[in-house]
């Protein structure tokens, strides 16, 4: 058998090498695979292709059929034996085969990467593989079953934080290029994960768009909000009081930004002194001391943004009555803020998206990965083996500083919890 293998080697080998301009490792790879598929259907069969054994064969030969196979070597027509009864389909290309199914994973890769379709065609072509620009943007739509699932799936437990943050890209809309608004919603569960529990694309942060939206996540199980945390999005408390009727958190930080925008340059410093130590109080009664204090000092010089204090206060000062440990996360929309950058970085590369459909197709694949990261990863350099970690929990480990934000912790730490802790309730 050796022998007869050896004499076929050298009859391709002469072939290739007598042929013009022949390319010898394609026209190897076509024998290599060829005699791979003969070998396969021989052991269905039960017998070798011309041999005689009626008592133990399971069926016949039935000619060939062919298809084009894409490979590295070039394009190859593959003549893949058929079959009387049953069927047979070459386990090197698999349901489908190998060289499409790594050109679809490097395509939606790089997609999810935030690499457009014209630099995923050219990528594609540089391999020597053909590929439209159609084509890839079909193998990208191949993601949404994934995107589906990831978007309708139940919500199971309760969440006591709920974070919500919406930002503008540019989308084709009817022959022109629209803004519309990606909204995120991430919740803490109650065992203390963090997780992106939806996202939606609409036309404008309008309260029927924000109620429509909640509505969803209500519908898909989600229970147990104790406090919601966001900018002062248009419509977004008023829909947030309707579905939920839970106590609303204004992110200071945006706060702070607004009213730095009504003061001077040379006023920001002074302005930020003022600001800031309302939000790093011991109590929620010290913070509305030095926030009467703050009032006080800029009714002169900034009576804008004294008013402005006065009339947030119950807004920015939601979060002082539950745990102290969770107030540095709880203030802001900080922890959403990571994920939007990662949302920018991707979207600046595709410009303009073609239709709401590939924006969430997009979205959702990178939500998809952030909370595959905070499900957790292996134990490493001793730290804590995952951001799944009860609320509280202390960060000790120098090499654990990028898995700080999947936890609301302080950032002087806590002691941990006990393994299937619950959180406190309004009245802890």
């Amino acid at each position: 058998m050796a022998g007869q293998d050896r004499m076929a080697i050298e009859e391709v080998v002469r072939k290739v090498l007598a042929e013009d301009h022949a390319d010898v490792i394609r026209e190897s790879v076509r024998w290599v695979v060829s005699e791979l598929m003969e070998a396969e259907v021989s052991e269905l069969v039960g017998a070798e292709r011309g041999e005689r054994r009626p008592e133990d064969r399971a069926t016949h030969r039935n000619g060939y059929r062919s298809r084009r196979w894409d490979t590295r070597a070039g394009e190859i027509e593959l003549q893949i034996p058929k079959l009387r009864q049953g069927s047979y389909f070459p386990s090197f290309l698999q349901p489908r085969k190998r060289s499409e199914q790594a050109l679809v994973a490097v395509v939606q890769q790089a997609y999810v990467c935030g690499v457009s379709t014209r630099r995923v065609d050219q990528l594609v072509e540089s391999l020597g593989l053909r590929v439209s620009r159609s084509e890839v943007s079909r193998i990208c739509r191949g993601l949404d079953e994934q995107v589906q699932a990831f978007r309708e799936r139940p919500l199971e437990g309760r969440y006591p934080y709920l974070f919500v943050d919406a930002k503008v890209e540019k989308v084709r809309d009817g022959g022109r290029v629209a803004p519309k608004c990606v909204v995120i919603a991430h919740a803490v569960h109650e065992t203390g994960r963090r997780e992106i529990i939806g996202l939606d694309v609409g036309e404008a942060e309008t309260e029927a768009f924000w109620r429509e939206f909640l509505r969803g996540l209500v519908a898909r199980g989600l229970v147990g909000v104790q406090l919601a945390i966001s900018d002062a999005h248009p419509g977004l408390k008023a829909a947030l009081a309707q579905v939920l009727g839970t106590p609303w958190q204004r992110c200071t930080v945006h706060f702070l930004r607004d009213c730095l925008g009504h003061a001077r340059r040379d006023q920001h410093g002074l302005l930020a002194a003022l600001i800031r130590p309302i939000f790093r109080a011991e109590n929620g009664d010290q913070a509305r001391e030095r926030l009467g204090e703050a009032v006080a000092q800029l009714e002169r010089g900034l009576p804008k943004v004294a008013r402005m204090l006065e009339q947030a206060e119950e807004d920015i000062l939601a979060f002082y009555p539950f745990p102290a440990q969770h107030w540095a996360k709880l203030r802001s929309t900080n922890p959403l803020e990571r994920f939007n950058r990662e949302i920018g970085r991707r979207t600046d590369v595709v410009g303009i998206f073609p239709d709401d459909q590939s924006l969430i197709r997009l979205v959702s694949m990178l939500a998809i990965e952030a909370n595959d990261c905070h499900e957790g990863r292996r134990r490493r350099r001793g730290g804590l083996s995952s951001p799944r970690r009860r609320l509280g929990a202390r960060q000790n480990n120098r090499f654990d500083a990028r898995r700080q934000m999947c936890s609301i912790s302080d950032s002087t730490g806590a002691p941990a919890r006990r393994r299937g802790a619950r959180l406190p309730t309004l009245a802890s």
